[in-house]
């Protein structure tokens, strides 16, 4: 009889990848060169980028797509996250963006704070008597929420003032309500379209409430100016742009390598065997739900930590950016670039980000048709999702599947699991 510990060899140790093989001999990138290749790629790009740009270069690229090549590195951050939940685990989430604009929202909290400060500062500085702690906060709080018709702080800007209990906002925020979201809904054993369903309600609420004039955030108008950094106002565009470019690269560069440590080892297998069947992971004594809620909490803060670095460059975050339609694009770009591989998400974000650029932008020509004519503006939506429903059909692998057809190495053994690059049986045991 075939025994069912997780740590037998002739079922548990083969369906999971090796979970339970010796010790590995060579280095994880020795183990992993997509890894290296990954990380040449992004510092080649980023030099080049920075050789070229106005800032540090020679001028070759504008200031404005510099911004759309360092939003882009964090599209393709929070693409990782989704494929890792995704991808990798079987969660198809439909509110991780909700994660990604929180981010977002709470550097941007302390961006209009501190510049608003400078500003109401250097306006009272002229008053006969010095201002007072009161008058300067009171300052502070008409200019920002004036527009809403407000005059005083609301609570949730307790903490507004400091920068690194904002920083700390980006992580502990979206990770406790992800923690407490994903322990309902996996402790309920909650699965399937209607996980999804959920995660998109949740998603809705939130934009919905944001929404809200008196929700403390300014409503529709949300936080605006964020590209200012409190003093450094005489610092150009042009060298900010570039400096949020080399934070955006590392910081996509760490979570690369994060994701793919996690997906190479024993945790990464079990996750693969969940999304491939969970009923018998469960059986073999693992605990699902303790999987299925680190990877949902920890790609949240990835997400969060995306947002945070996106929103700056941008200038401004409202309710919309964390409308659902936006987690519904997260995974159309995951699907396009290729579920299941890392660098495949990466791909995917960072085509579909670029393209659109291009046709949104009004560079791309309009088809004129005789009796119709096709501006892209309207139709880069409905060329995106007839692009979705293609891949899907005809290439489930995506633009990273393309890669297969490059020559590898010969690899001995059988597959100790579905996705491209795992372990073979010769090769766990070393």
């Amino acid at each position: 009889m075939t025994s069912l510990n997780p740590s037998s060899p002739s079922l548990g140790s083969k369906y999971l990848g090796g979970a339970g093989a010796g010790p590995r001999s060579r280095s994880f990138i020795a183990r992993h060169p997509s890894v290296l290749i990954f990380i040449a790629a992004l510092a080649i790009f980023t030099i080049g980028v920075t050789i070229l740009a106005e800032g540090f270069g020679i001028g070759v690229i504008s200031t404005s797509f510099v911004k759309t090549l360092g939003k882009t590195l964090c599209l393709c951050m929070v693409a990782l996250a989704m494929d890792l939940v995704w991808g990798y685990c079987g969660i198809l989430s439909l509110g991780h963006m909700a994660f990604f604009g929180i981010g977002g929202y709470a550097i941007g909290m302390w961006l209009m704070y501190a510049r608003t400060e400078l500003i109401v500062v250097q306006s009272l500085a002229a008053a006969p008597l010095p201002p007072t702690s009161g008058e300067i906060s009171q300052g502070i709080a008409t200019q920002i929420f004036g527009v809403v018709g407000a005059s005083e702080f609301p609570p949730i800007w307790a903490f507004a003032h400091s920068l690194p209990l904002q920083l700390a906002a980006i992580v502990i925020v979206p990770g406790l309500l992800a923690l407490v979201f994903g322990w309902l809904a996996f402790r309920s054993r909650v699965t399937g379209v209607y996980l999804s369903i959920l995660t998109q309600a949740m998603t809705l609420a939130l934009s919905l409430y944001l929404f809200q004039n008196d929700s403390g955030l300014r409503g529709n108008n949300g936080l605006s100016g964020l590209q200012n950094l409190p003093g450094l106002s005489d610092t150009p565009q042009s060298t900010v742009s570039i400096w949020f470019l080399w934070a955006s690269a590392l910081a996509l560069g760490l979570a690369y390598l994060l994701c793919a440590w996690i997906v190479s080892g024993k945790f990464g297998s079990v996750i693969r065997a969940i999304r491939d069947d969970e009923a018998r992971v469960r059986f073999l004594g693992y605990s699902v739900e303790a999987y299925k809620l680190t990877i949902f909490t920890l790609t949240a803060v990835i997400a969060a930590v995306a947002g945070a670095l996106y929103y700056p460059q941008a200038g401004i975050i409202n309710p919309a950016e964390i409308a659902p339609i936006a987690s519904i694009y997260l995974a159309v770009w995951v699907a396009i670039g290729g579920r299941g591989r890392l660098y495949g998400a990466v791909i995917g974000a960072a085509f579909v980000s670029l393209v659109s650029t291009w046709f949104t932008g009004g560079q791309a020509p309009d088809i004129n048709l005789g009796f119709y004519t096709i501006s892209w503006v309207d139709w880069w939506t409905v060329l995106l999702g007839l692009s979705f429903v293609v891949v899907t059909l005809f290439a489930p692998k995506g633009i990273g599947g393309l890669f297969d057809m490059l020559p590898s190495p010969k690899r001995h053994g059988a597959d100790l699991g579905p996705d491209a690059g795992s372990l073979r049986e010769s090769e766990a045991d070393k």
